[in-house]
C-alpha cells in the first residue's frame, strides 16, 4: 500500500511559535498541503500570520505558554475550533545567552520555562487528546545544541537536551496509543533572526565549520517535520534527527 508522505488534508496541526521563524515556515508548509493550522504565539502578530496562510479555516491563539494552565487552554480551544488535534509542533523557543559564570538565574529559568516546560505542558495536553483518539504526531524542535556544547549557551543547551529526554519518555509511553513523538535538531537556520544573528564574519566562520558549507533553509526543516508528522513515519518514534549539515559529526 502506498502512503502519501506529505498530504495533510483533514488534519489539524497545532504549531507553537507560528508567527515567525521556523514555526511560521512549518505553518505554511503544512497549510500548503491541506492541514488546518492552529497557530500559537506570544502576541497578536499571530493573527496576521494565520490570515496569510494558504487555504482557510486557520485559527490564531495569542498566549504566553509559560503561564499556568495555558497549554490546557490552548489545546481545548483547538479542539473547540477543529474538533481534533492530530499534530503538535513545539517550535516556540528563546535563546538567552551568556557565559556560564555570568548567566543569571532569571535567564536560566526563562529559558527552561519556554524551551522545555512549555513543550512538555503542550505535549501533555495534546497527548491526552491524541491517546484518546488513537492517533497523534508530536514533533519537538530541539537543536544541534542538544547534543554538543556551545559557548555562552549553557541554559539553551540544557533546555534542548532536556527536550530530547522528554521526547524519549513520551514516545515510550504513548506509542501503544498510536502517538509518535520525535525531535528535530537544526543547525543555524536562515530565518530573518538567524540571518541577522549570524551575519558577516561570524556567520562565515560558522559556515566553515559545517561540512556542507551553509546554514539550513526553513523549508528543509519544515519538510523533515512534515515527514515525521505523516502516516509514512508511523514506525519512527523517540528519535532525534539532526539537520545540521554534518556539524555534530566532526
Amino acid at each position: 500500500m502506498s502512503v502519501a508522505v506529505q498530504d495533510f488534508a483533514g488534519k489539524t496541526a497545532v504549531i507553537t511559535g507560528a508567527a515567525s521563524g521556523i514555526g511560521n515556515a512549518v505553518a505554511h508548509y503544512f497549510a500548503e498541503r491541506g492541514a488546518q493550522i492552529v497557530g500559537v504565539d506570544l502576541n497578536d502578530s499571530i493573527v496576521r500570520a494565520m490570515a496569510e496562510l494558504p487555504g482557510g479555516g486557520h485559527h490564531a491563539v495569542a498566549r504566553n505558554l509559560t503561564e499556568p494552565g495555558a497549554a490546557r487552554d490552548v489545546i481545548a480551544e483547538a479542539v473547540a475550533v477543529a474538533r481534533r488535534v492530530d499534530i503538535l509542533v513545539n517550535s516556540a523557543g528563546v535563546a538567552l545567552l551568556d557565559a556560564a559564570l555570568e548567566l543569571s538565574e532569571e535567564k536560566w529559568n526563562a529559558t527552561l520555562a519556554v524551551n522545555l516546560t512549555a513543550s512538555f505542558t503542550m505535549s501533555q495536553a495534546a497527548g491526552a487528546v491524541m491517546t484518546a483518539a488513537g492517533f497523534g504526531r508530536i514533533v519537538n524542535l530541539a537543536s544541534q545544541a542538544s547534543v554538543i556544547g556551545l559557548e555562552q549557551h549553557v541554559a539553551y543547551c540544557a533546555s534542548k537536551a532536556g527536550v530530547l529526554g522528554m521526547t524519549r519518555v513520551l514516545s515510550l509511553e504513548w506509542a501503544p496509543f498510536g502517538v509518535t513523538v520525535n525531535a528535530v535538531s537544526p543547525t543555524v537556520v536562515e530565518t530573518p533572526l538567524g540571518k541577522a544573528a549570524w551575519a558577516g564574519a561570524k556567520g562565515e566562520a560558522m559556515k566553515s565549520r559545517i561540512p556542507v558549507g551553509r546554514f539550513a533553509r526553513p523549508d528543509e526543516v519544515a519538510a523533515l517535520i512534515a515527514y515525521l508528522a505523516s502516516e509514512a513515519a508511523a514506525m519512527v518514534t523517540g528519535e532525534n534527527i539532526l539537520i545540521d549539515g554534518g556539524y555534530a559529526s566532526i
